[in-house]
């Protein structure tokens, strides 16, 4: 099996364990402190150090799988600054089979755990949350790729960073768009309830933050760019 198919079937898993490790810490947090604790302060700062974990297991999945993702925008945001084959292969491949691994995964976990729920839900008009998921996706874009810049040397430190950021953000927009910053994801879910092809689902959960990715990647090259210019102007005077 060549590079780029084992790429493509490690983001298929890798989407597939990211929906389904979301299903299983919630599962087992309700079933062990129940809901009303779940709901207090204790049980939201205990469901936000889980999900740190989570991110660093799969960071480090990531990592030993050389570049398996499970979120279409990362994918697309490295394909922005690679050369036009990569690009092709996130488009017509990566990401077609990102999305793949949350159906699969969504359908086996209504299919266990009916209690889960249904995914990000909008609880705002269409373009209140389409600007909500695209100011979210823009900063952790830029965040993201000034972490990759700075080049920490330190695993830890990098995904500390990354994972504390990616929290943030998702706790700001939970209450608005779900605070997903994941198409794929969204998608598994939506496609499970029919809502796949709505107006709302391509609007908020894919063309903002495509449009997001794209505007973040820009703007930080354009930056960096002009910070590179200045910095070889500066040491040749």
């Amino acid at each position: 099996m060549g590079a780029s198919a084992r790429l493509l079937v490690a983001d298929l898993v890798m989407s597939f364990s990211w929906v389904w490790s979301g299903a299983l810490v919630k599962v087992l947090l309700l079933r062990t402190l129940g809901p009303e604790i779940i709901r207090q302060a204790g049980g939201e700062m205990l469901r936000y150090a889980v999900s740190v974990l989570v991110m660093f297991f799969f960071a480090w999945l990531g990592t030993i799988t050389r570049g398996a993702s499970h979120n279409p925008l990362t994918v697309l945001s490295h394909a922005m600054s690679g050369d036009f084959s990569i690009f092709l292969l996130t488009v017509l491949g990566r990401i077609p089979c990102q999305v793949i691994g949350s159906i699969i995964a969504v359908g086996m976990i209504r299919e266990a755990f009916p209690e889960v729920g249904h995914g990000p839900r909008l609880n705002v008009d269409v373009h209140h949350g389409a600007l909500t998921e695209g100011l979210l996706t823009f900063v952790i874009v830029m965040i993201s790729l000034g972490i990759k810049q700075k080049d920490p040397r330190s695993f830890f430190m990098k995904t500390w960073m990354s994972s504390i950021s990616k929290l943030s953000l998702h706790i700001l927009g939970s209450d608005l768009t779900g605070g997903c910053m994941n198409p794929a994801s969204a998608f598994g879910w939506a496609y499970a309830g029919g809502r796949h092809v709505t107006k709302e689902h391509l609007l908020v959960y894919w063309l903002a933050p495509i449009e997001a990715t794209l505007l973040g990647v820009w703007i930080f090259h354009l930056i960096v760019g002009s910070q590179s210019k200045k910095s070889k102007i500066e040491y040749n005077s």
